[in-house]
């Protein structure tokens, strides 16, 4: 369903217009949608084949019926028992007389006074009939359907065709200019998140340049890291100014030789993103810190958004700032998180970065010998907190 076409070295992806004509084919589709809440996605396959018809357009259609199955609608097999385990009841009861048409109501009827006595509701015929091949994906009921606007579905289809670029990367180089320090911060979180590998430079005053292996400069090419890769798009999005650019690998279609070619995108390109802009808070364990902060008395102000420390090859976020009016400044990083392969990256982060002005608290739950980190070689004042960290532990290292 992606459909590109080239200029020169250059591949541009199908793109479509809010223009009436298409919002009604795709509020066509939202209506039908809405329409068969509660039958089978077999049964709804059917309706989206004949709203199809012989049109040219069907392959826009069925990339707009696609996201709508697979981001806003939610299909799950109904069934009084598990379809195996129904079947199996089923069958044994049939198999106890002649197959007839009279014989196989009455052992529907009687399946179901038995299925009512032990779920202790009511359970009739047609249920069963309808649960014993209910595992099949054609018989999943859409049980829920999140209707967007036409608009929402459009700009939705515009970006899955430029996601659909970089399954074919090798490389992306994305320019990051200066911009918010909480848009970067959302930036840097979603690369971790979605674990690409990529190499960063620069500093939050003139911008980072982000280089990212692509799927196909792995020794396999892998799908799941492509995907991983187009799920970074939305993320982008929600910086202000930046710059891509995609280097391609892909099959010629009259040749079949590989040809290398160009993707660039630019905060210009009119996408918009289903991402949310961020939660304010990365755990409850930062939340409950930052609620309680302002019940102190204290002149030092915490502040979220903080600045980006780079180190070499990356970049650090602290979680907190802390200011005090006659200039001083601390970085607070809370170090919560139990898992080995996190601690040790986060340990050489802080040793990277070097930062004269950086509190590091530790949670006392943390096994760090098992993870092999030792606090001592940290240039960071550490402090040690239980099950909360208490904004009076941050004070104490503040004044002492």
């Amino acid at each position: 369903m992606l459909i590109q076409r080239y200029q020169g070295d250059a591949i541009q992806p199908k793109r479509l217009s809010l223009k009436a004509p298409i919002l009604a084919i795709a509020q066509a589709l939202i209506e039908l949608f809405q329409a068969h809440q509660g039958q089978s996605q077999g049964q709804l396959n059917q309706q989206l084949q004949v709203l199809e018809g012989e049109d040219t357009d069907y392959r826009i259609k069925r990339g707009l019926a696609h996201i709508l199955r697979s981001s806003f609608s939610t299909f799950e097999p109904v069934s009084p028992l598990e379809p195996p385990l129904l079947r199996a009841r089923a069958f044994t009861l049939a198999s106890s007389t002649v197959p007839s048409a009279d014989a196989t109501q009455q052992h529907l009827q009687t399946l179901a006074d038995q299925l009512s006595q032990e779920l202790d509701r009511a359970v009739n015929p047609p249920e069963i009939r309808q649960g014993l091949y209910a595992d099949l994906k054609e018989n999943h009921i859409l049980t829920a359907f999140e209707a967007p606007t036409a608009a929402a579905l459009v700009h939705r289809y515009n970006l899955s065709q430029v996601q659909g670029i970089f399954y074919k990367a090798t490389q992306v180089k994305l320019q990051a200019y200066r911009n918010d320090p909480g848009e970067y911060k959302l930036l840097f979180r979603y690369l971790k998140l979605f674990r690409l590998m990529a190499y960063i430079e620069g500093d939050a005053d003139q911008g980072f340049t982000i280089e990212i292996d692509g799927p196909t400069s792995l020794f396999k090419p892998s799908t799941r890291y492509g995907l991983d890769m187009a799920k970074l798009i939305p993320a982008i999005l929600h910086v202000t100014r930046w710059r891509l650019t995609a280097t391609l690998v892909m099959r010629d279609r009259y040749t079949q030789q590989l040809q290398e070619r160009q993707f660039t995108l630019d905060a210009d390109c009119q996408l918009v993103s289903h991402y949310p802009p961020g939660k304010p808070y990365d755990s409850m364990l930062e939340e409950s810190f930052a609620n309680r902060w302002p019940q102190t008395k204290t002149p030092w102000r915490l502040e979220r958004e903080v600045d980006l420390v780079p180190i070499p090859g990356s970049v650090m976020i602290p979680d907190f700032r802390l200011v005090h009016p006659d200039g001083r400044t601390y970085l607070l990083e809370i170090v919560g998180y139990w898992r080995p392969e996190y601690l040790r990256k986060k340990f050489a982060q802080v040793r990277r970065a070097e930062s004269n002005n950086l509190i590091l608290a530790v949670s006392e739950r943390l096994n760090l010998e098992k993870a092999g980190v030792k606090v001592a070689d940290v240039p960071a004042k550490v402090v040690w907190f239980k099950n909360k960290l208490s904004p009076k532990i941050i004070l104490d290292c503040l004044e002492g």
